[in-house]
């Protein structure tokens, strides 16, 4: 599996900077100019990336009333439809091709999620660079097969899925031959509470499934994402809007501009950080290590006396013998006078 790969100009792998990614979703609330506004608030934040989402209500779901197509589970979205809910939603797929061009003159990666064979067919007209599959269509095996034989990277949340539904998916696109894979660990609960987010399987991810991991974060704040780069993962994705009180159908879990950016501050904090594997000292530490412990002269002694706990002792700073030194000292003379404040060394004993 390829553990790093391309998306647009950006490179995505263990030894890169984490792929950040500004998700609009439905926070446009139908006004191109807000959505315009928004890849450029990401922009301003650091986003790596904007995402969209590309489907209409008719080819996600159907407008159907009854019971199986009522919203009921607990969500902030209960006591509608799911047609009703995607309407209210949904990017007007001509708005695109003009949100991709907006997005890469501010620098963006621009790619979207598809939720059905004409709309994947759609963004490759727009010539996406990836594609990102919705942790609700990763059990859709067909679909998965039709993106990937794209030949596109693939970045695919897991929100939904026990571990034979995530296998299942990396099959399907190392089927069509496709490997530039990346999985995102993902609570899909709307806001998410922290306490089921489990960062810990980010690295046990990686390892069962040999791919770049990362993080799709529906919690509030950004203390779970930079948790989430400390353990491991390499790909950050969370909603953004302008102002949660504008209201939307995703406002209640998306970040404002402002928490975006200081997110992605700790995050290259997080980074710089994160260093590598190593015991050396900076230049800085090893000057540090003259203020560390060592044996010094606290009394003066004249040639022939006996060094004792009152006369040598274990104190700041450290230019004499390690203090582990100091039961081979005590019992044993003084080859010379020693006057009190000098640091311990060998060629004192006699």
């Amino acid at each position: 599996m390829n553990k790093s790969f391309k998306i647009d100009h950006k490179i995505i792998g263990e030894n890169q900077k984490t792929f950040i990614i500004a998700e609009m979703s439905a926070n446009h609330l139908q006004d191109y100019d807000r959505a315009v506004e928004i890849i450029k608030k990401a922009a301003w934040a650091g986003a790596d990336a904007i995402k969209l989402q590309t489907y209409t209500p008719d080819t996600i779901t159907i407008d159907c009333e009854n019971e199986y197509f009522q919203i009921k589970q607990g969500t902030i979205w209960d006591g509608t439809t799911l047609h009703k809910l995607y309407q209210g939603a949904y990017t007007p797929w001509e708005w695109q091709p003009e949100l991709k061009k907006v997005a890469e003159e501010e620098g963006l990666v621009f790619f979207s999620s598809p939720f059905d064979y004409t709309s994947v067919d759609f963004l490759e007209e727009m010539n996406v660079p990836a594609y990102k599959i919705a942790s609700f269509e990763l059990n859709d095996i067909p679909f998965i097969e039709y993106i990937a034989s794209k030949g596109k990277p693939i970045i695919m949340s897991t929100g939904i899925a026990r571990i034979g539904d995530i296998q299942d998916a990396i099959d399907a696109c190392k089927r069509m031959g496709n490997e530039n894979i990346a999985l995102l660990k993902c609570t899909s609960s709307y806001p998410a509470p922290v306490e089921e987010i489990n960062l810990k399987t980010i690295p046990n991810m990686k390892e069962t499934f040999d791919v770049i991991v990362g993080l799709s974060d529906h919690t509030m704040g950004s203390a779970v994402a930079v948790g989430g780069v400390a353990i491991g993962a390499k790909i950050i994705e969370k909603h953004m809007t302008l102002r949660r009180s504008d209201g939307g159908a995703d406002s209640k879990f998306s970040m404002e501009p402002e928490e975006f950016k200081e997110m992605v501050d700790n995050i290259r904090i997080v980074e710089k950080a994160l260093g590598k594997v190593t015991y050396d000292l900076t230049e800085k530490q090893r000057n540090s290590r003259e203020h560390s412990r060592s044996l010094f002269i606290v009394k003066d002694i004249r040639e022939g006396e006996m060094f004792t706990n009152e006369n040598i002792r274990s104190i700041r700073p450290g230019f004499g013998l390690e203090t582990k030194y100091i039961k081979d000292i005590l019992g044993r003379t003084a080859k010379i006078n020693i006057a009190k404040g000098t640091p311990m060394e060998w060629r004192l004993i006699k």
